[in-house]
């Protein structure tokens, strides 16, 4: 049986801003939930990126 939807979480894709534009191959990428009714704005968070190998600024994408 399907789930049923959990009403207004979403699941957003957050990417890194400093490793699109160091050219450097691959993205480090994270999937997280938000609330649409109280977070209407992208999503904006500090996360560890492997490649870089520091925490870096990622932002919600689409």
């Amino acid at each position: 049986m399907a789930k049923k939807s959990k009403g207004n979480r979403v699941q957003v894709i957050l990417e890194c801003t400093e490793h699109k534009n160091s050219g450097m191959p691959g993205t480090s990428r994270y999937i997280t939930t938000k609330n649409r009714k109280n977070t209407t704005e992208r999503l904006e968070l500090k996360k560890y990126n492997p490649v870089l190998k520091k925490v870096t600024v990622h932002k919600e994408i689409k």
